[in-house]
């Protein structure tokens, strides 16, 4: 048509070899065995922490390796038994890292690889296991894997997904999918700076396996897995879910069990309980349940659907939570409970009580919130606050942070709740040390005991050779507790709260307002 000029193509030039830069190196598993108690990630509580907002060592602002090694005994005495951290290799943000640049490298903020070999050494030492967050669906643009594949010729073109049309995928906020690169479009579902990998290919599957034996031979116990549920796209309209993916979480998990006792927990939002299954990743995060279990802290009883929550999950092994460091999860728990301590203690008492392996968020324990000044995920990852310090709430020696610090760090630090044996810090530290001195809280199966009060939760956890009763009454009301063979002379008090455990005779138990029992037997 007269007037129109066609696009002009450019010509690719030479191809690059970026790539060249990366250790590809086929990786066999050497380093197998574990110093952990068998099924460790079973019966522990973990934690997730950011490790940038943690704890910095070095006066720079920036939270690191070293400054989780200060805080291992802290976290010890608190009664964690594993670390999750957020993701610690080479990023292109350099803030939230789910933009990897080099899949074997650490993040330089961090520390260097010897540093974090440290840390996985002296949390071993006390028993606590580390697993890392792995990014699998996407890399960096700035990844000189995806450098590699803007050209057509390269042998990393097929490492991701291209087109030589623009396409239009949209996503859950009709966003395009599909971004302009140097030569073509190219499939990123997050975020133009973030390709999706072609996990359709076996060499891109294989990387990802490799270089998930080398930080296992390092010691790493384990990975949480990003996003797979978007790891396999058919076109558009079926970018979500894939059947696929169940097929490469099958091989991970082959590849996980090289290794003795390693975890893999993997997070899809949307199908946590299929991902769940032990035919697909064995472990995920619980999405859904968490809104039960803050729900039914905030309404004064169980929330209409917190028992089918319970009995729709396939196993003990799903990861439970009330928080994380995505805003789409919801606010810091302080915000969610409107800041009545109240409620956070019942929301914490379900977490920690009822089926699956519980996760805390870091400063969740000690009800820190939201950083000051920031909005958006921002507002979740804040430095954390060791002390009432106005500048710095005793997180780094530096005079400027890489964020503001927690708005209530004056109220909500560790150094004061420490004293207070009434705080949140002190309720956390009993209560899991609690879970952790009874089995039948760990991996116990469960079962519902109905009463006449709506504010009660009553439950037995039943292990092979023991069992708990579980009677919490999440009113503002007493309340009476029935169970046949309640009685203080059956039932040994494990953990009370706001209640004399005493008061258990002849199958029947005063419940005060907001408290909590827990009692244990052997079978």
């Amino acid at each position: 048509m007269a007037g129109c000029a066609s696009k002009q193509v450019a010509e690719p030039g030479p191809l690059t070899h970026f790539s060249d830069s990366l250790d590809l190196s086929p990786v066999m598993a050497e380093n197998r065995q574990s110093t952990l108690p068998e099924d460790w990630y079973r019966k522990a509580v973990f934690m997730e922490i950011y490790v940038r907002g943690f704890k910095d060592s070095d006066g720079n602002g920036v939270g690191d390796f070293n400054g989780i090694i200060e805080k291992l005994d802290y976290l010890k005495e608190l009664g964690i038994g594993g670390i999750w951290l957020m993701p610690m290799m080479k990023s292109q943000d350099n803030d939230h890292g789910y933009a990897v640049v080099d899949y074997r490298a650490t993040e330089k903020d961090y520390g260097t690889l010897e540093d974090f070999k440290r840390l996985l050494d002296e949390a071993h030492k006390r028993g606590i296991g580390v697993i890392v967050d792995y990014v699998i669906n996407h890399s960096a643009a700035l990844n000189p894997l995806f450098k590699d594949s803007q050209h057509p010729l390269s042998d990393k073109r097929d490492w991701y997904i291209w087109s030589e049309d623009k396409q239009f995928w949209p996503r859950w906020d009709y966003e395009n999918t599909w971004h302009e690169g140097k030569h073509g479009y190219y499939y990123g579902v997050f975020w133009s700076q973030m390709p999706d990998f072609n996990m359709k290919n076996p060499e891109v599957l294989e990387f990802h396996k490799n270089n998930l034996r080398f930080w296992m031979n390092l010691g790493v116990d384990g990975f949480r897995f990003d996003a797979v549920g978007s790891l396999v796209e058919n076109g558009n309209g079926a970018m979500f879910s894939q059947p696929e993916n169940d097929q490469i979480l099958q091989e991970l998990q082959q590849t996980l069990g090289e290794f003795d006792n390693r975890y893999m927990v993997c997070e899809d939002p949307t199908g946590s309980l299929r991902v769940g299954k032990k035919e697909s990743c064995g472990s995920a995060f619980y999405f859904g349940m968490h809104k039960e279990l803050i729900a039914s802290a905030t309404y004064g009883w169980p929330s209409r659907d917190l028992i089918g929550a319970v009995k729709r999950a396939p196993h003990n092994d799903m990861a439970i939570m009330l928080a994380n460091h995505d805003s789409f999860a919801g606010n810091r728990v302080i915000k969610q409970v409107g800041g009545d301590e109240t409620s956070y203690k019942m929301a914490a008492t379900l977490l920690l009580t009822l089926p699956g392996i519980p996760f805390v968020y870091y400063g969740e324990e000690i009800g820190m919130g939201h950083g000051e000044k920031a909005f958006g995920d921002h507002a979740l990852r804040a430095p954390m606050s060791w002390n009432s310090d106005p500048d710095t709430a005793g997180f780094t020696t530096a005079k400027r942070m890489f964020r503001l610090p927690a708005e209530n760090r004056a109220t909500y630090n560790v150094e004061d709740e420490l004293k207070d044996p009434e705080s949140l810090l002190s309720f956390y530290r009993s209560l899991i040390n609690a879970r952790n001195n009874i089995p039948a809280l760990q991996t116990g199966d469960f079962e519902n005991i109905k009463q006449d009060a709506a504010s009660l939760l009553t439950f037995l956890r039943k292990a092979e050779d023991a069992e708990a009763l579980i009677m919490v009454n999440l009113g503002r009301k007493e309340a009476t507790a029935r169970y046949q063979s309640l009685d203080n002379k059956i039932w040994t008090p494990a953990f009370t709260h706001n209640v004399d455990a005493v008061n258990a005779s002849n199958g029947e138990m005063v419940m005060p307002p907001y408290s909590i029992a827990i009692f244990t037997r052997h079978l």
